[in-house]
């Protein structure tokens, strides 16, 4: 009978332990976001090489694996991704956008905003909903302004970088784009 007191103790420990690390309901959507997030940052590194020096750099990386994004004359978009701080996922976040303008198409891209500072980094993540532009300065990189991008020249807080696109989305539009935190 002792025994199976033991098994028991030690069933009932593994499973209370285990399910301690999963974190919750949405664990599986967590795992989800990590494996594209993880493929994500493969292929960003693939696609633009300067990428890894500036992640190496900064304090921390949101990385939205997929962006989808649609719009005729009215438009929307919307993504979830993960903060990394080193490699590791620390938070959830989704982007939602909406737009107006003349614009007509669909497209999915990838995109990643890097916080070259912690001071930008906790404004950040210390806020309920972050606004693009309103609530933080950021400077878009695209390839060719990106070549001469190292250590050395790094001046900005925040660089935003869209990769991975497809689809075609065309006209002119203004966008808003809102960041919050998300629990998986």
């Amino acid at each position: 009978m002792t025994g199976w007191s033991r098994r028991a103790f030690l069933a009932s420990a593994t499973a209370g332990g285990l399910s301690a690390c999963a974190g919750g309901t949405n664990s599986r959507a967590r795992f989800t976001i990590d494996d594209k997030v993880s493929s994500a940052v493969q292929q960003m590194h693939s696609e633009l090489p300067f990428t890894r020096g500036l992640m190496d750099s900064a304090a921390g990386v949101l990385v939205v694996p997929t962006v989808t994004k649609a719009g005729l004359i009215i438009g929307g978009s919307y993504g979830e991704g993960s903060l990394l701080i080193g490699e590791a996922p620390v938070d959830y976040y989704s982007v939602a956008a909406a737009s107006y303008g003349l614009q007509a198409g669909g497209q999915q891209y990838s995109s990643a905003l890097f916080f070259m500072d912690s001071e930008h980094l906790q404004k950040f993540r210390a806020r309920a909903g972050w606004t693009l532009g309103a609530d933080l300065e950021f400077t878009v990189l695209d390839d060719a302004k990106a070549a001469g991008i190292d250590n050395n020249t790094i001046d900005e807080a925040v660089y935003a970088v869209v990769f991975n696109q497809a689809g075609i989305l065309i006209g002119i539009s203004v966008e808003g784009s809102k960041y919050t935190r998300i629990i998986r």
